[in-house]
């Protein structure tokens, strides 16, 4: 007869805010020092168990792909040694970043002598809810620790065995440092924990970021009770320009498309101007199709190379695949106006030799990344200098683009007064 105490989902839910809580006003007193150690010891315990990280992995990925999801889902899922290393590295990168707590932002005395600052601070407890990338337990976990938040990490099922063997080095890294944990990780895949997560916890929470696809976001959206930074699909466009370098062209278009198809920085829609198109765009084709790209055209595409006909749905689809939408523009403003029509306000890039029309692109185009002359997989916080980023956030309130540890700060007003009295 079986005896276990039946498992109470809520009650667990309400240790993990209420141990992350307490863990981060631990952490916040005890000083920048203490949290650069903390993420330093964590990197050093993920490469001690690369092995058992790795066996962890191997077992995710065979349920993944017996399940069938996608190829593009099963890669975002794989570790293997280098990835392993770039994570502690990651972490590393982290550590080495300003401590963003504390900092005065600015300050100013008024005309009756009161002393007032503003300063930054904490955000409180972050549930952050993501789905197949086994490195987002990482780099959310140092991020979190680097800026002094607690956090509650709800990974997907499809990577639990992954985040669990990572997160015993922040457990270690924890105790090794003799602070109580201020992440924790929800341990087990049922579903119900997202919408505890999502209520707020009595209040232990304080901001929730969601990173995934659209119906996580969405659902993260529509039952939230705490604020949400969200981290929408990346439905991102480089445009090539009349005055596009041929080279540059078919170089940045191959690896901001494949370089790797299913992270969110990855170019979805190619716009390539009608100047251009019949030279250029079988140069960029047969580069892409080498690789194993599907390519889908607009009427004006097709007519210069072959290609399957893209439907009205192409330019509205997050791919995350080997599969690129192309579409004949007649010039800059037609192609801003295609990206403010479907894009996500993720990323877009413009291919050009010519600096008014890149400067145009940069300041017509109103995403959360807008680049020149350069691939949008540089849609990182680790390529921006951030060490790592919980997301590129799409929103327009708090933070927008890579969210690292500077992003998850607010900030409060410290008034010095010596004795003023309102009258």
């Amino acid at each position: 007869m079986d005896t276990a105490a039946p498992f109470d989902l809520t009650q667990l839910m309400t240790d993990l805010a209420a141990k992350a809580k307490a863990g981060a006003e631990a952490l916040r007193l005890a000083g920048p020092q203490a949290r650069t150690q903390l993420i330093l010891s964590a990197a050093k315990h993920i490469r001690a168990q690369q092995d058992a990280i790795l066996s962890a992995n191997a077992a995710d990925v065979e349920a993944a792909s017996q399940k069938g999801l996608s190829s593009a889902m099963v890669e975002r899922l794989v570790l293997n040694p280098d990835r392993v290393e770039a994570m502690a590295r990651g972490l590393e990168e982290v550590a080495a970043l300003p401590d963003p707590v504390g900092k005065e932002l600015a300050r100013w005395e008024r005309p009756n002598g009161l002393d007032i600052a503003r300063v930054s601070t904490p955000i409180g407890v972050i549930g952050i809810i993501y789905e197949s990338r086994p490195n987002v337990t990482a780099d959310a976990a140092a991020l979190c620790i680097r800026s002094s938040n607690g956090a509650i990490l709800r990974t997907g099922s499809e990577a639990l065995n992954s985040a669990k063997a990572i997160f015993v080095a922040f457990e270690q890294a924890f105790a090794e440092v003799d602070l109580p944990a201020a992440v924790q990780l929800v341990p087990t895949a049922d579903r119900d924990a997202v919408g505890l997560l999502l209520g707020g916890l009595n209040e232990a929470v304080n901001l929730i970021i969601p990173r995934g696809g659209k119906s996580l976001v969405a659902r993260v959206q529509a039952e939230a009770r705490v604020p949400v930074l969200a981290h929408l699909e990346g439905l991102n466009h480089t445009y090539v320009h009349a005055e596009a370098d041929t080279d540059k062209a078919v170089s940045i278009v191959l690896n901001a498309k494949m370089r790797r198809v299913s992270v969110c920085g990855a170019t979805e829609t190619l716009l390539i101007d009608k100047a251009v198109a019949e030279t250029l765009l079988p140069r960029i084709a047969l580069a892409l199709i080498e690789k194993g790209c599907e390519l889908r055209g607009d009427e004006a595409a097709r007519a210069i190379q072959p290609m399957v006909a893209a439907a009205e749905d192409d330019w509205r689809t997050e791919y995350l695949d080997k599969i690129l939408a192309v579409r004949v523009v007649n010039g800059l403003g037609e192609a801003v106006a295609h990206i403010r029509t479907y894009g996500t306000e993720h990323t877009e890039a413009i291919i050009t030799e010519d600096p008014e029309a890149a400067e145009a692109f940069l300041n017509e185009v109103d995403s959360a990344i807008v680049i020149w002359n350069a691939s949008t997989q540089f849609a990182d916080g680790g390529e921006f200098g951030l060490g790592a980023e919980i997301g590129i956030a799409t929103g327009r309130m708090h933070a927008r683009g890579p969210v690292g540890a500077e992003q998850l700060t607010t900030f409060k007003y410290v008034v010095r007064g010596s004795g003023q009295t309102r009258p």
